[in-house]
């Protein structure tokens, strides 16, 4: 298998240098645990999509029924491709990573601890973040969105925003940055 070498902002909890990381059919990332918690609401509205056309729909819903199109639309057209719920998002340049890591601590507020350079051993998929989309009471709709995410077609927004998905066996080679904002205190210290 091919190896790869990209960069990755890293935020929720750090990561140490031989790190390995895994995502595969079995082993799944943080968006996989967020869809699956709005699982079933997601059943009951696409049980009756009529009863909530008028009803604004909470952002991590919307997140789920988009998610769950993907997955679908991705199993079904290119299952070679990874999963958005079983990857982890990386950048090609330590700029690109960067740039993530001062988004995600300046504008997101999220605790960011370092950007790191990764070997990744596994597939990955040069996505437009553009392309991704609200998801709606209307799957035939969200699946026509996601099969154009995966297609790699146009989007509304402008000029495309990439976005690397990898999956497999993922190794932390090097600490390139440390960023360390919005950390939040250790416990009794």
């Amino acid at each position: 298998m091919e190896r790869k070498m990209v960069y990755h902002a890293v935020t929720e909890r750090p990561m140490r240098l031989g790190q390995h990381i895994v995502f595969d059919q079995r082993r799944h990332n943080g968006v996989y645990a967020r869809v699956m918690d709005k699982l079933e609401l997601v059943n009951t509205i696409y049980a009756d999509p009529a009863a909530y056309q008028n009803i604004p729909l909470d952002h991590h819903t919307q997140v789920a029924l988009r998610e769950l199109a993907m997955e679908e639309a991705r199993q079904r057209l290119f299952p070679q491709y990874p999963s958005r719920m079983a990857c982890l998002y990386v950048s090609e340049t330590l700029k690109e990573a960067e740039d993530w890591a001062e988004f995600f601590a300046k504008d997101c507020r999220r605790p960011t601890y370092h950007v790191v350079k990764l070997i990744v051993r596994g597939n990955l998929f040069a996505g437009d973040a553009c392309n991704c989309f609200d998801g709606t009471p209307d799957r035939e709709r969200n699946l026509r969105l996601a099969e154009n995410y995966w297609r790699g077609g146009p989007n509304d927004a402008g000029g495309p925003v990439k976005e690397l998905l990898v999956d497999g066996d993922i190794e932390v080679a090097e600490i390139a940055r440390e960023i360390n904002k919005n950390i939040p205190p250790i416990p009794g210290t």
